[in-house]
């Protein structure tokens, strides 16, 4: 912050409290004595200034012997002093200390160290110039009046320079933890915006809150206001509630990232947005449907896209013409060939002369494909079906298809015999 823009802003505001002060003296000097009499009770609760301050102006007054109660020349020259000494603190403070901080971040790993000095360095060079301005007004002697507005000053102004402090380190920290959510792809890197925006709206409100609080200000009142008023507005926006809460399930479970293949419910396309209040599916149709993120996180979600390895489970089914010293031999080339495959896991094959069903002999086969990927899954199946084919062709055997035997006798039986 420049001292151009931060000093005429500073003299406004103090000028505003002052003539504020100056009002409800004169309002208060109209009422009656019970009114008078809050007043004072009132006028207590001005926090006094910080004890840095009053200690640092009473050891330079000392210094310089001065101990009228009215202004002096030497009083004037040592606000100014304050004032000089402030520039020039803040001049070594932004120019060299803080250099200093940036270039020892600059060899560090971590980038936090990188946001973080510099996101301090306005707030740092606030404080001191803050410092110096209170100092230099601490110095002058002014009415009961306007050193009440004086303490009113200090109090918000250096509050709202910790607040702000605090609130430059939240952000760059926030900062920094989006980065790294972003380079370890992780599903909480589409939240981070939101997940900022409401994060550093509540450090604002209690920051506010807290800085009237030490003014002496009773906050309760406040509260139950805000109370009564988020109370309809809950009742009001129940579901838009319920989605957000629904993100925010998704965000720490985060069962899915942008780009992958889930189903949801009934659903089952791929995941193109994860907003707020909604969660956005491409279907396999080219369809885009919306699904509201309470549903999201009420629902079974199947990822599909984060397949370890891929099942195939089938049957083959030979003709009852298949001798047992043929079946025998075909179940063992056909492990065989599954086993002998580059994309599957050997471990997992197991082939089974399995069952005598009504209109065939059926070969169960189970393995488990090494690569994850879809396409290449599907290129192995396709691989090992054509081996099969060509294993059964060179035994001699077929692949039986449904077929049924139909017997008749009696009187129709001998008519179709006797037309032969």
């Amino acid at each position: 912050m420049k001292l151009r823009g931060l000093i005429p802003a500073l003299v406004f505001v103090l000028l505003t409290l002052v003539g504020s002060a100056q009002d409800k003296s004169a309002d208060s000097a109209a009422h009656d004595t019970t009114t008078a009499a809050a007043a004072a009770v009132t006028t207590n609760k001005v926090p006094p200034a910080p004890d840095f301050l009053e200690h640092l102006v009473d050891a330079v007054l000392e210094r310089f012997d001065v101990k009228t109660s009215e202004n002096t020349v030497a009083h004037y020259g040592i606000a100014a002093l304050f004032l000089v000494g402030a520039l020039l603190l803040r001049r070594v403070l932004t120019t060299i200390v803080f250099n200093q901080l940036k270039k020892l971040a600059a060899k560090t790993e971590t980038t936090l160290d990188d946001k973080l000095f510099p996101a301090l360095e306005a707030p740092a060079a606030t404080f001191v110039m803050l410092a110096g301005i209170f100092c230099a007004l601490k110095v002058l002697k002014f009415s009961e009046v306007n050193d009440h507005a004086i303490a009113y000053g200090i109090t918000v102004a250096f509050s709202l320079n910790l607040f702000w402090a605090l609130l430059c380190a939240l952000d760059a920290l926030l900062d920094h933890a989006h980065e790294v959510a972003l380079e370890r792809q992780m599903g909480v890197a589409a939240f981070m915006p939101w997940i900022k925006k409401a994060l550093v709206a509540v450090f604002v409100v209690l920051g506010l809150l807290l800085t009237v609080q030490s003014l002496g200000y009773n906050v309760s009142t406040i509260l139950q206001g805000l109370g009564i008023g988020g109370l309809a507005f809950a009742l009001a926006a129940q579901d838009t509630i319920a989605n957000l809460f629904g993100s925010i399930v998704v965000a720490i479970d985060q069962p899915f990232k942008i780009g992958e293949t889930v189903k949801i419910g009934t659903s089952t396309g791929v995941v193109e947005d994860i907003g707020l209040r909604s969660t956005k599916i491409r279907l396999t149709d080219r369809s885009l449907v919306i699904i509201p993120n309470k549903t999201v996180s009420s629902e079974a979600i199947v990822n599909l896209s984060r397949f370890t390895s891929r099942r195939v489970e089938q049957v083959l089914s030979l003709t009852y013409d298949t001798k047992p010293e043929q079946m025998a031999a075909i179940v063992a080339e056909i492990r065989r060939l599954i086993e002998t495959e580059p994309g599957v896991d050997p471990g997992t094959v197991q082939v089974y002369f399995r069952d005598l069903s009504t209109s065939s002999l059926d070969i169960w086969l189970a393995y488990q494909t090494k690569d994850p990927d879809f396409a290449q899954h599907l290129a192995t199946r396709q691989q090992l079906n054509l081996a099969f084919m060509r294993a059964v062709a060179a035994q001699g055997l077929e692949f039986a298809f449904p077929t049924s035997v139909m017997h008749l006798d009696g009187p129709i039986a001998q008519q179709i015999a006797d037309r032969k």
